[in-house]
């Protein structure tokens, strides 16, 4: 897939899901996203309340990966 197809979008985590997998809340809906490569291999904690940047594909808009979290 071209990097140019990914969906950019910010949210606040809602619940925190076991197999590091957190409910996100976006300006419109709320999606199931999981953690990043980056973020699990350097234990960048996640806790509900957090604001993150998700990253979506257009083929299923129900889910994202998580890239970053604000401070």
């Amino acid at each position: 897939m071209p990097k140019g197809d990914i969906i950019e979008a910010t949210g606040v985590v809602t619940e925190a899901l076991p197999n590091l997998m957190f409910r996100v809340k976006l300006e419109d809906r709320e999606i199931l996203a999981t953690l990043s490569g980056k973020m699990r291999l350097y234990r960048i904690r996640v806790m509900p309340g957090d604001q993150v940047k998700v990253e979506l594909t257009p083929y299923d808009l129900t889910r994202g990966r998580l890239v970053f979290r604000n401070k």
